[in-house]
């Protein structure tokens, strides 16, 4: 029976390119978006003309109702979800001293209450079963902190130790709960950056370059596959030797 993925912001960056190395591998595709509605119906369309296997659903994900109906939405579609892929997620850019409440309470909310409430909606299921697959996404800077963002830095870090939790308390069904921590990756978070900054950016970096989304996906993918049966628990940081 085919598979059924679930990818939380998959309308852009590494969610899309996660959402189409699924659909390209014979998975069901539930693509969830907040804001980006244009471009998941366009993506969408784009890999149904394809002839490939996709539902869009928006929900916030911070919303235990929104999240709940889009859940029930997924299910009543597909029948069941093996994979969820919790993506989605914003960045912030600020000195400590000038982070707001609210922008400290959003960051945490979308990564960690969002997460939260999507594993609410699959793990039951995934007992019942005694199989499936979670697959957080979390961030090099969430491993090693980062000037400057350090509210993003705390939520991705709350992301890794929430995937070891859920992966000690699951392995006896069968469940298998990793994490991918990218590093430097050419997405739409870098637009805050000149590209002085790039540059300096990449120096940073022995392979001299940045990550691709691509190369973020196909991971993801292996992590959603019996080959990676054995793999839980554990943080698998794509970036290019930056942090080693």
């Amino acid at each position: 029976m085919k598979k059924t993925v679930l990818i939380t912001g998959g309308a852009k960056g590494i969610g899309r390119a996660t959402a189409e190395v699924f659909a390209e591998n014979d998975f069901n595709v539930v693509i969830n978006y907040l804001s980006s509605e244009k471009a998941a119906q366009s993506f969408a369309s784009e890999l149904k003309e394809r002839g490939l296997s996709v539902l869009v659903l928006r929900a916030d994900i911070t919303s235990k109702v929104e999240v709940e109906k889009m859940f029930e939405e997924a299910y009543r579609t597909f029948g069941t979800i093996d994979i969820l892929v919790n993506n989605a997620g914003i960045s912030h850019y600020s000195l400590f001293p000038e982070i707001t409440e609210a922008e400290w309470d959003r960051m945490i909310n979308v990564h960690l209450k969002g997460m939260f409430n999507c594993c609410k909606q699959v793990v039951p299921d995934m007992i019942r079963k005694k199989q499936g697959k979670i697959v957080n996404i979390s961030s090099i800077w969430g491993m090693v902190g980062a000037s400057c963002e350090v509210s993003y830095s705390t939520a991705k870090a709350g992301m890794i130790g929430f995937t070891k939790a859920l992966a000690k308390e699951l392995g006896p069904s069968n469940i298998q709960v990793n994490c991918v921590a990218p590093g430097v990756i050419e997405t739409d978070m870098l637009n805050p950056l000149s590209e002085v900054d790039k540059d300096l950016l990449r120096e940073e970096i022995p392979l001299m370059r940045f990550g691709q989304v691509k190369e973020i996906a196909n991971l993801v993918l292996f992590l959603a596959k019996q080959e990676s049966d054995y793999l839980t628990g554990q943080v698998i940081s794509p970036n290019g030797g930056l942090v080693t």
